[in-house]
């Protein structure tokens, strides 16, 4: 193959697959047997070898795998999935949509090899397949989800969670943690921190005026101190800092309306406090269930970590064990984290 200019400045992303027993490796798989995915960037699966081979068959998809032992030996043509062979998986013990150490061992070790190269300059982003925290954690990596491993693995104090699916983007404040211990972690330094983190995302999205909306805490945003305190004391002394540091900020907004706002293009992002807060309306949005059927017609939506020195993005959504090895999984999630990790290296 002649390479030309432009092949060799399109980003290098490499893709985590995930936990092997679930549907990470399959739709991996068929993301990269879409064309438009080597027009935007050259992927590059770090996984073993054998199993995307698997991936391939159980994807049906016409494909075949380059193992490879670092970046630089990629060729990243399409119809050739090259993968950084990590050769942890034994395609003999390989049990599909079960909890084992195994998977949980396999999917640390392709997160770490990823977090290196990305550190080191040799990828340009990094995207990951979902993980099942027990499993990890079976394996003895005591984490509470991906976004803590990425943030310790790369020493980041300061950083959050945002779920994407098109215009419809969240914050977190909070994350992985009990719903009884979000009020006390609601501290102005974390919600201006957010709103920053936040700001600078949409800027590298090429949003050149972001406009963020700041959710309260409490049923009607506190009505004044009525419904808790957490907006006067801590919420808002953080939009105020945010506006004087240049910030287009508004807050805090009920929370039972800031997402038909959001919806509505008022804004181009929302700060959440908590978890469930905003991933119950993004997913709203970009998942659909069909009752008749069993099934899920989309999985749309993504997810980003700010404030990491590297680039990452992911799919939003789990192993899906029930669905592993049958062939079904959808991959739009991650053709969309692929889409925004490529347009997120551009600034």
């Amino acid at each position: 193959m002649k390479w030309s200019w432009y092949d060799m400045v399109k980003p290098l992303i490499a893709i985590t697959v995930g936990d092997p027993c679930g549907i990470g490796p399959e739709i991996t798989a068929k993301a990269l047997a879409i064309p438009e995915i080597y027009d935007l960037c050259r992927p590059l699966a770090i996984a073993d070898a054998g199993l995307m081979g698997e991936a391939i068959k159980i994807a049906g998809v016409n494909l075949s795998v380059r193992a490879v032992t670092s970046p630089g030996e990629g060729r990243y043509e399409y119809g050739t999935i090259d993968v950084l062979d990590m050769q942890n998986v034994d395609l003999n013990q390989l049990q599909y949509g079960k909890v084992t150490r195994m998977g949980g061992e396999a999917s640390f070790q392709y997160i770490t090899r990823a977090i290196e190269l990305a550190l080191a300059g040799e990828v340009d982003a990094v995207t990951t397949g979902p993980i099942n925290k027990e499993a990890i954690n079976l394996a003895g990596h005591h984490y509470s989800g991906h976004t803590e491993i990425f943030a310790d693995l790369t020493k980041t104090q300061d950083y959050c969670m945002m779920l994407v699916d098109k215009n419809f983007r969240v914050s977190h404040v909070t994350t992985h943690v009990a719903f009884s211990q979000v009020p006390s972690l609601i501290k102005k330094e974390r919600v201006l921190t957010v709103i920053k983190l936040t700001n600078d995302a949409l800027l590298k999205m090429g949003i050149s005026m972001p406009r963020i909306a700041v959710a309260g805490l409490n049923p009607h945003a506190g009505e004044d101190g009525l419904f808790g305190r957490e907006e006067i004391e801590e919420i808002s002394p953080a939009i105020a800092a945010a506006r004087e540091q240049g910030i287009q900020v508004d807050g805090p907004v009920p929370p039972d309306t800031i997402f038909v706002k959001l919806q509505g293009g008022q804004y181009d992002a929302v700060v959440a406090m908590y978890h469930d807060q905003g991933h119950i309306p993004t997913k709203i949005i970009g998942f659909k269930y069909d009752n008749a059927t069993g099934k899920w017609g989309s999985v749309a939506g993504i997810n980003i970590t700010l404030g990491l020195p590297i680039i990452r993005t992911s799919v939003d959504h789990g192993t899906a064990f029930g669905k592993a090895g049958k062939g079904t999984a959808n991959p739009e999630s991650m053709v969309d984290a692929l889409k925004m990790g490529a347009i997120m290296t551009r600034t």
